[in-house]
């Protein structure tokens, strides 16, 4: 509808179901399109049908990583956002495999509060997501 905002889509990726679902619940109540995907092979999938404006992405992933899967979002859609967060102290190989391929990532140490993920994300936006309606 002409004057109705656009409603920000938001992937998450994370193979703890807990706090994929949980973050999905969070934006969701804050105005977010979210969707949830418990593997970097099963978020490919997601996009090919439905294109994120930004994505929450755990690094440490079974199979394909979260900076590979980064890549492959970027590279697909290059305005989409993306924050990686992670709670393994090893991830640093992992950027700098990517910077090599031209590539370059922040990396949110995990655990994070909601709160955090959510001032991250609406700082990527040139304007903040609309108010939420009274129910």
């Amino acid at each position: 509808m002409p004057g109705t905002p656009e409603i920000r889509r938001i992937l998450i990726v994370d193979d703890e179901r807990t706090i994929a679902d949980t973050l999905a619940i969070i934006f969701t109540t804050r105005g977010y399109e979210a969707r949830v995907a418990y593997s970097a092979e099963s978020a490919i999938e997601t996009i090919a049908v439905w294109q994120p404006d930004s994505a929450v992405v755990d690094v440490m992933l079974p199979f394909m990583n979260g900076i590979d899967f980064s890549i492959v979002l970027k590279e697909n859609y290059p305005a989409c956002n993306v924050i990686l967060f992670s709670g393994q102290p090893d991830t640093s190989k992992l950027l700098e495999e990517a910077l090599k391929k031209g590539h370059s990532f922040e990396i949110l140490a995990k655990p994070l509060h909601p709160t955090t993920i959510l001032d991250k994300i609406e700082s990527l936006f040139e304007t903040p997501a609309p108010p939420m309606a009274d129910a």
